[in-house]
């Protein structure tokens, strides 16, 4: 984490390494290169605003030392110059303070999903029932899937009796977390255990918290 508000930046990465993240914070950006020359970092969390030097000329210089690093922007700057120049340089997500830091953890989580290794990657495809889901191709046997209606089965396939949090699926599918998005996520949902009507599966809602696939036999 790169930021130079030193009591923010202690309360959000003390409340990451709860969630088992070893974290790494730096005040001034003209330690950045040099740290990570030497450290592995899986992810970068940067402000724009830094005391010492242009965040944006910081986050230039990390993507053109390391193409595959994922970064994350948080920042005050919600100017929509800022965040399409921003995006420009190459940062893979961009979240405005004040935030929720329960929902800029799934937006870190939903990223270093997006980033993993190709070893890593979970299978493209799915046997439910007499139906075979493909997620590459978007297809639930011989139905036709939207891009959206098959990411968000692919993610509750790979967590199969396990609860997917809500925030977690708005961040990785629509990017957002929004009334608007949060609606869109319902009715997809309801569109989905429709198609799985023929199958032995079904999807449960958990109230406060997400979604869960299971398999009734």
């Amino acid at each position: 984490m790169v930021d130079d508000e030193v009591n923010l930046t202690t309360i959000f990465a003390d409340f990451l390494r709860s969630q088992n993240f070893k974290v790494t914070t730096l005040t001034q950006s003209d330690r950045v290169l040099e740290s990570l020359s030497s450290t592995h970092v899986d992810l970068c969390i940067l402000d724009l605003n830094l005391s010492t030097n242009s965040g944006f000329d910081l986050l230039r210089k990390l993507r053109k030392s390391n193409a595959d690093l994922p970064i994350i922007v948080l920042t005050a700057r919600s100017a929509k110059e800022d965040i399409l120049r921003a995006y420009n340089i190459g940062c893979d997500d961009y979240i405005t303070k004040p935030f929720s830091m329960d929902i800029a953890l799934c937006r870190i989580q939903a990223v270093l999903r997006r980033c993993e290794a190709p070893a890593k990657k979970q299978p493209t495809t799915y046997q439910l029932g007499s139906l075979l889901f493909d997620s590459q191709h978007q297809r639930l046997g011989d139905q036709r899937l939207t891009a959206r209606e098959s990411e968000i089965l692919r993610l509750l396939l790979i967590n199969e009796g396990q609860v997917v949090d809500r925030h977690l699926i708005l961040a990785s599918v629509w990017s957002q977390d929004t009334y608007f998005a949060s609606r869109s996520l319902a009715v997809f949902i309801t569109r989905l255990r429709h198609f799985l009507e023929p199958t032995p599966y079904t999807i449960l809602a958990v109230t406060g918290k997400g979604y869960k696939i299971v398999c009734s036999k």
